[in-house]
């Protein structure tokens, strides 16, 4: 039965409405919004009548179009379907459907050898199978790719209508980076699609430059009546002409990139070009160098990067030193992984010894991150004329350092240790090239807390800035793991600690310390940049003078799972997960 366009533009319009479960739909509630769109496809303004929706109703409930919809009426008065699953876009298509689109097919086939009309060779085959597989009930001979679970895809035709017909968009957005969506006026200009996603190019004011909208981070959409910007000073059509992907950087002169593609992996990029620029350049004994005219971005990148060792950037330096550093991250990434068999062996060592070194724990990149937030606190400081720079406090000061220091390894180490830990105290000393500063062997015997009070077993009340230092009972002490972390390669050179393995077991004398330290053989803990020192604080450590000129610099943290007794508490408490 043929069926008209308004009547299909309704048809679609109910269908939506009743597939929306988060409110409930009266017969004048789907009156208005048929009438709203087909004012906003059809620029009809005279609305629609009752009877009209009410015998669309009565069509899309038969079977005259195949629908057979499950439409319900509730409370006597709320529009729905009974099946929360059902649509009418899911329904199979009749064999008149076929038969035309058959026809269709044919038509389309004239046209593949021109020019203009490339595009459609793949299309083409794709649409031919759906009608086989739809008419045979057979296996499908072109498997599509495809992904269901894309977001966005249903602001694709109003955004098409939108800028066919020149209207300007309000836009409910969220970018990945934003922490909350934001609404705007927009003009769009151009839909995109690249690799399966969708994103739309325009303007919010005709003043501003070009920007790119992916359609998946779209939350709401509404198609306003006033008209878009004059666009045609602008040549859309070669908009991404320089790029490969969907970001163009605005006033950026395309370069050419030179890359040697290995061995195996030539045919692949030869019979599928990375961009319409691509040209041989030389062929070598290892492969081929192939040239690109394009823009520095970052799908460029990715492009690159998914082919791994049978790609290597010759030309410009600083895309090829991008994608070094991209690749030393990755394997950074795995080097960095600490597996769970590795680390249900670190209590017993610590346990045992008083001390274990955990090497890999932090990326390179991280390790740079924390540097950069130390040295950006350091120089906007004062005064600090010390010859071992350090900052108390340090998360309270600094805590923009805490994702980076306690990341997903440090919680399983201590999860490991003990699940009530928590952190106690963070310091991070600076120990200069030039610094001869050195320290004596001795226990870590102290903690800070709030607040001075008298009570027993708290002995040696020091004032350390705005917390009190104090040496607790034992069995706090006990309970206590020290974790350095190092910011550049520690050994005896640059002052790495010198400990005495075992002699963590209980708070010893002076002359305790002498005897042991006189009969006992030390070792150096030698760490490298993003590694751990784990130690008990009972354990008996010295830092000898620094002999060369590298800084080591070191991030000591202290965590317990005892609190404090009465009306004292630790001075940085923080949980860790």
């Amino acid at each position: 039965m043929p069926v008209n366009r308004n009547a299909l533009i309704r048809y679609k319009t109910i269908d939506n409405c009743l597939r929306n479960r988060f409110r409930k739909w009266t017969l004048e509630d789907l009156i208005e919004a048929c009438s709203e769109a087909l004012y906003d496809y059809e620029g009809i303004d005279k609305g629609v009548s009752r009877r009209t929706i009410q015998m669309d109703i009565q069509m899309m409930r038969s079977d005259k179009l195949g629908y057979h919809a499950p439409i319900i009426v509730e409370e006597k008065k709320y529009y729905t379907y009974s099946d929360p699953e059902y649509s009418i876009t899911n329904i199979p298509l009749t064999d008149q459907d076929l038969d035309k689109l058959s026809e269709v097919v044919d038509i389309l086939k004239q046209f593949k050898g021109f020019t203009h009309f490339q595009d459609l060779s793949g299309m083409v085959q794709k649409l031919e199978d759906k009608i086989h597989v739809s008419k045979t009930n057979q296996r499908p001979i072109i498997d599509i790719e495809k992904n269901e679970n894309l977001k966005g895809l249903e602001f694709i035709d109003p955004i098409f209508r939108a800028i066919s017909s020149q209207k300007k968009l309000i836009i409910t957005y969220q970018s990945f980076k934003a922490r909350s969506s934001s609404l705007f006026e927009f003009h769009p200009a151009l839909l995109k699609e690249w690799r399966n996603r969708w994103f739309v190019l325009g303007k919010k004011r005709p003043s501003d430059n070009f920007m790119m909208l992916a359609l998946d981070r779209i939350e709401k959409l509404e198609v306003l009546e006033e008209s878009v910007m004059d666009y045609s000073q602008y040549d859309l059509s070669n908009h991404f002409k320089d790029v490969i992907g969907a970001t163009v950087n605005v006033g950026q002169e395309p370069q050419e990139v030179k890359i040697l593609v290995y061995g195996k992996h030539v045919p692949y990029v030869l019979t599928k070009p990375m961009h319409h620029s691509q040209k041989v350049v030389e062929k070598t004994k290892e492969g081929v160098i192939i040239s690109l005219r394009v823009q520095h971005n970052f799908e460029l990148e990715k492009e690159i990067l998914s082919f791994g060792e049978f790609m290597k950037v010759i030309a410009p330096a600083r895309l090829r030193s991008k994608i070094k550093e991209r690749l030393s991250h990755s394997v950074d990434i795995y080097q960095t992984d600490l597996m769970q068999s590795q680390i249900k062996h670190y209590p017993q060592k610590l346990n045992a010894r008083g001390s274990t070194i955990i090497n890999s724990v932090y990326t390179r990149k991280a390790i740079g991150k924390i540097g950069a937030i130390l040295y950006k606190y350091k120089t906007n400081e004062s005064g600090t004329t010390q010859s071992v720079y350090s900052i108390r406090n340090l998360l309270g000061k600094l805590p923009q350092l805490k994702d980076y220091l306690i990341n997903a390894n440090i919680r399983k180490i201590l999860n490991n240790i003990d699940e009530k830990l928590f952190l106690t105290k963070a310091i991070y000393f600076d120990k200069p090239a030039e610094s001869n500063w050195y320290v004596t062997w001795h226990q870590d015997s102290t903690i800070n807390v709030d607040t001075k009070l008298e009570l027993q077993g708290y002995q040696g009340w020091t004032k350390k800035e705005e917390f009190y230092g104090v040496r607790p009972p034992e069995e706090i002490l006990k309970n206590t793991i020290t974790l350095r972390v190092h910011l550049d390669d520690t050994n005896e050179e640059n002052g790495a600690l010198n400990i005495i393995t075992g002699s963590h077991q209980k708070l010893l004398n002076k002359d305790e310390v002498q005897l042991i330290t006189q009969n006992a053989w030390p070792s150096t803990c030698d760490v490298r940049t993003g590694g751990i020192h784990l130690m008990k604080p009972l354990l008996l450590h010295s830092t000898p003078k620094t002999v060369n000129q590298k800084n080591r610099r070191v991030i000591h943290l202290e965590f317990n799972s005892l609190e404090l007794p009465n009306d004292i508490h630790w001075a940085e408490r923080m949980e860790i997960n």
